[in-house]
């Protein structure tokens, strides 16, 4: 289609991205054509020749797409920081989570959690297997962990809504994109692990001009003010 931009995107971003599209669509005459999934994922569908005009993947994906000769070199920009968050269900109660020593307790007090796989799935869960190490909880959280399989349908929100986990930990954009929860915050600083998300132009894309106008518009300061309502920090 004439004026398609195929973008392919963590779905951390998709809360902003689909805020944003329309006045990008006004104002450029493109139309974005968005498809999300876990960061990992994408960055794989691209390295293996996904059909693509702009990918966002966290930054040391889109290093490892420039050297593979997927993203143009010098189109890559950091657009944005996520931090991790905890949520529980609606209504119910809220474990301190100020400190990893506190953080350690909830989550071995917690009966099930939900998060990403950390294989395959988001950068979220990859990170979190990380912090359990850290705070040598790894094999008691073993039998609790209830995984999502990534991409919009894996929102761990969802499975809080549905009263399948009793608290949720993934990044704070996608706990914020599903309604009916609660979140408790971000996780405390001192095992807080933000990811860094970027974005490029491919070295095969069909609409290179259009590609090129996405990423000077979302490194705008009207974006990254979107952005951040959506719970991204922003450079």
């Amino acid at each position: 289609m004439p004026n398609e931009i195929k973008v392919l995107a963590t779905t951390a971003m998709k809360t902003s991205l689909d805020e944003l599209a329309p006045d990008f669509e006004r104002a450029t005459g493109n139309r974005l054509s968005l498809s999300f999934g876990p960061s990992a994922r994408i960055a794989k569908m691209v390295a293996d020749g996904e059909e693509n005009d702009v990918a966002i993947v966290t930054d040391q994906g889109l290093t490892a797409l420039t050297q593979q000769n997927r993203i143009v070199p010098g189109t890559g920009a950091s657009i944005a920081r996520s931090a991790m968050g905890l949520a529980v269900q609606k209504g119910a109660a809220k474990p301190d989570i100020s400190s990893a020593g506190k953080f350690r307790e909830a989550l071995l007090a917690a009966k099930s959690l939900g998060m990403s796989n950390p294989v395959g799935g988001g950068q979220s869960g990859a990170n979190l297997i990380r912090i359990f190490d850290k705070l040598g909880i790894a094999e008691a959280m073993k039998s609790k962990c209830i995984y999502g399989p990534g991409g919009p349908a894996g929102l761990i929100g969802h499975f809080l809504v549905r009263k399948e986990v009793e608290i949720g930990i993934q990044q704070m954009p996608e706990l914020m994109a599903v309604p009916g929860i609660d979140i408790v915050g971000p996780l405390p600083p001192d095992i807080q692990s933000m990811t860094v998300f970027s974005i490029g132009l491919s070295t095969a894309a069909k609409n290179a001009e259009g590609g090129r106008a996405l990423i000077q518009f979302l490194t705008t300061p009207k974006a990254a003010a979107v952005m951040k309502s959506k719970g991204m920090e922003t450079p």
